[in-house]
């Protein structure tokens, strides 16, 4: 959707979706530090306005912000003053109102008050960044809602294009030509596993493909590429733009071990993405 603006200097971005569970369970997963860990980014948040809320990138990389609206179930805000060197603060309004058939709908707002156009098109990115993780918390609610969850993200880049970028991912995943509801088991990674495809996703800017997994125990995983200098979204711009196609993998883990499957598997899933994607060059 196009931004919006007002008189008063305010521009925003707003988008609207469709989640299973009640009120409180979408709440849990927006609002709570352990929630956002179960399908976006481990996060820390103290559950009053003026409470403080943090998101956790990886590779030493985290934010930071402050709570604005406390309103259990149904509404949550926070602003974040120092996402970009020199931007003004932009603030997140989360709504959700309970439907019929065990649904929600979810509303998130992002704006920022600028005098001129200049960080349209980070705010933008926000929007364009979303739709993956979305379809996240989507088969989070559907399949794992109230589990106990540990997650991690990883980025890297390699050079070329990124078609041919997407091309190797499908390869080393085993993940080419991959179909909605498709089963895939692949061989070689740093950790087997088998699932479900749920979601693929493609056009000039993004590509990514999300997994259900149940085998060796419940997760998810989204693995994707983007064009370098795209902004799509709150993680690129914590993490930075790279040369070249960039990479990142999200892996999700349910169940009483999944902070100890987590922890295991982060650093090899880092070395093997630089090794794979981008290797050093002598």
């Amino acid at each position: 959707m196009p931004i919006k603006q007002d008189g008063n200097g305010q521009r925003w971005v707003e988008m609207d979706l469709l989640v299973p569970g009640t009120p409180e369970q979408v709440w849990a997963a927006m609002a709570t530090g352990p929630g956002n860990a179960a399908w976006f980014i481990p996060s820390e948040i103290t559950p009053e306005v003026g409470g403080t809320i943090r998101f956790n990138f990886g590779q030493g990389v985290s934010t930071s912000g402050e709570v604005t609206t406390w309103q259990p179930p149904y509404r949550f805000g926070y602003v974040e003053r120092d996402w970009e060197p020199g931007a003004p603060p932009v603030a997140t309004e989360i709504t959700i109102t309970g439907r019929a058939g065990n649904q929600c709908v979810v509303r998130m707002v992002h704006s920022l008050f600028a005098s001129s156009d200049d960080w349209d098109d980070q705010l933008e990115g926000f929007e364009k960044g979303w739709p993956g993780y979305f379809a996240l918390l989507r088969t989070y609610l559907r399949h794992f809602a109230g589990m106990q969850a540990a997650s991690f993200m990883s980025m890297t880049s390699c050079p070329g294009d990124a078609l041919s970028a997407w091309q190797q991912l499908g390869q080393q995943f085993d993940l080419a030509g991959a179909s909605v509801d498709e089963r895939r088991t692949p061989a070689g990674l740093p950790e087997a596993w088998s699932g479900i495809v749920e979601h693929v996703y493609q056009d000039a800017e993004q590509r990514y493909i999300l997994l259900r997994l149940d085998a060796p125990s419940p997760g998810m995983v989204l693995v994707g590429t983007h064009q370098s200098g795209a902004d799509l979204g709150e993680v690129e711009s914590h993490i930075g733009k790279r040369a070249g196609t960039n990479i990142t993998l999200c892996r999700y883990y349910y169940g009483e071990e999944a902070t100890i499957h987590a922890a295991e598997s982060e650093a090899r899933w880092r070395a093997w993405l630089q090794q794979v994607f981008a290797p050093t060059t002598a």
